[in-house]
């Protein structure tokens, strides 16, 4: 049974991350929307630092993640819901996969336009439905707080970023992340430990 219970809406429909994707399977463009709204700004922030510094110098990280949440749409009857987490960690996987073709493309050259992906307009008349009336790009753009949040992630030491970023916006558990950059479980709660409490006083200085 999934952990992560239904919740309704006021509208009341069920807005738990399980209820909306199997709505998005049964044809329900608007819990794609739903999806995309809850997950955005972390996974906007997971994608800015799997890019890395020089991708992001030469495309934008709502390009990396409108293209993420296309390729969800498309694969989601691919996806099966495990536990809370589990979504996070398919869209990430998704993000890996694209980024890995953008910064292939890089290295040849400036993409050509017509190799981007981008939904359906009249200009581009054989792309695929948008799941908003908003593109990513332009929701994401709205995000001031996403903007804020990475401006204090930025200011920690790294190795407190990384673990809050495996943690908090990945999702992994200690186990996993443990395994990831070789720590043990132990050290990795330590460190998660104290990378939150310096956030919190990043926080508390930058407001």
């Amino acid at each position: 049974m999934p952990k992560d219970k239904p919740r309704r809406g006021e509208d009341g429909s069920q807005t738990s991350t399980y209820d909306l994707v199997e709505r998005f399977k049964r044809g329900d463009t608007e819990a794609f929307s739903l999806v995309f709204r809850k997950y955005q700004r972390r996974l906007a922030v997971l994608v800015h630092y799997k890019m890395g510094a020089e991708l992001r110098g030469a495309m934008e990280v709502e390009d990396i993640l409108q293209e993420v949440f296309l390729a969800a749409a498309r694969a989601m009857n691919q996806f099966t819901y495990q536990s809370p987490g589990s979504l996070m960690a398919w869209l990430s996987r998704i993000a890996d996969h694209v980024i890995v073709d953008a910064a292939r493309y890089q290295s040849r050259g400036k993409r050509r336009a017509e190799e981007l992906l981008s939904f359906r307009s009249e200009s581009n008349p054989t792309g695929p439905e948008p799941v908003d009336s908003e593109t990513p790009s332009r929701l994401f753009a709205r995000q001031e707080t996403a903007k804020n949040l990475l401006k204090k992630l930025d200011a920690l030491p790294g190795e407190y970023r990384e673990i809050i970023v495996l943690a908090k916006f990945e999702g992994l558990s200690t186990k996993e992340i443990s395994e990831r950059v070789g720590k043990s479980r132990e050290s990795v709660a330590l460190l998660l430990h104290r990378a939150l409490k310096r956030f919190r006083e990043v926080e508390a200085t930058m407001g």
